[in-house]
């Protein structure tokens, strides 16, 4: 058997392309596909805490710090003491950062149009529809938005 023979190699190839093209359109303002997640998600969380984000994305909580550091570098989000609990802190999006959410949503609209382009729409909603239900039956779920 070859590599081709696998319905995994053809998903992850074309996950890797479809992200290649992805960062091609939020590299215009200054994201990865990654950081654009995490702004999605905290722009629905807000304040929350890095490690209730790591949560969300399934991640440690030292992963995402050193995601959100740049993010705050960067000024897209802000952090400061939790009021409650004095060894943690709250992100939140700064306005630089909240103007940001729809330049992602263009950029992940002008992905879905591609793929559009791609498939034919008929195959791109089922596309999308098989996806979404891999994805939730793998346990997954937009991180900041509802459980499936």
């Amino acid at each position: 058997m070859t590599a081709d023979s696998f319905s995994l190699h053809f998903l992850l190839h074309a996950a890797a392309l479809v992200e290649e093209q992805l960062r091609e359109r939020l590299n215009v303002i200054g994201l990865g596909p990654r950081q654009a997640r995490i702004i999605q998600a905290l722009s629905q969380m807000e304040p929350a805490s890095q490690v209730s984000l790591a949560r969300e994305f399934g991640i440690t909580p030292a992963s995402m710090s050193t995601m959100t550091v740049r993010l705050i570098e960067a000024g897209f989000i802000s952090r400061e003491p939790h009021p409650d609990e004095a060894r943690s802190n709250l992100l939140r999006l700064t306005e630089r950062g909240r103007g940001l959410v729809s330049d992602i949503h263009v950029a992940w609209r002008d992905i879905d149009t591609l793929i559009a382009e791609r498939l034919g729409a008929e195959n791109a909603a089922t596309l999308s529809r098989l996806t979404r239900e891999l994805r939730e039956g793998l346990g997954g779920r937009v991180p900041g938005g509802r459980a499936p």
